[in-house]
């Protein structure tokens, strides 16, 4: 079935696009999301219509995603978990929710789902962490994820008299 797309569908187009879909993709989840649209005269000419003034709405989303682009490249992220004493395995993970609280102490407030990383940390060492800002831009940083090193207190009991 073709379509006329009125929004950004990740992995099939950007809005104005006309795709070709199964029938069922675009009657349960395209067409009563308003998504899409079919393709005809009256659609097409709606169409170009929005897409003019969308695309002077993406330059200036894309311009500001810029600038934030060169301030989140220039941040270095750093977290201490623990980890087991045999090697560099974490207990516990570092997810895009942390780097995203992480970035937000230091001034920056990023959504969690636009932090893309394949899979959540879950090893000490040195990473690389996109953020997908615009669907032009992506900004990265690096991550670096280290070993708690504890001073464990031994227990010494001493016979008190």
């Amino acid at each position: 079935m073709r379509l006329i797309l009125r929004e950004e569908v990740d992995h099939l187009g950007r809005r104005g696009d006309i795709v070709n879909v199964a029938r069922g993709y675009a009657r349960n989840f395209l067409l009563p999301k308003r998504l899409a649209m079919e393709v005809t005269d009256d659609n097409l000419r709606i169409i170009d219509k929005e897409r003019k003034v969308y695309e002077a709405k993406l330059a200036k989303e894309r311009s500001a995603a810029e600038e934030l682009a060169k301030v989140i490249s220039s941040v270095e992220l750093s977290f201490v978990r623990k980890a087991h004493d045999d090697g560099d395995e974490l207990y516990g993970s570092v997810s895009p929710s942390d780097i995203g609280e992480a970035l937000e102490q230091k001034g920056l407030k990023i959504e969690k789902r636009k932090i893309a990383i394949s899979s959540p940390i879950k090893s000490v060492g040195e990473y690389t962490v996109s953020v997908k800002l615009h669907p032009d831009v992506i900004a990265s940083f690096p991550v670096t994820v280290s070993k708690d090193i504890q001073t464990e207190d031994k227990d010494t009991t001493e016979n008190e008299v």
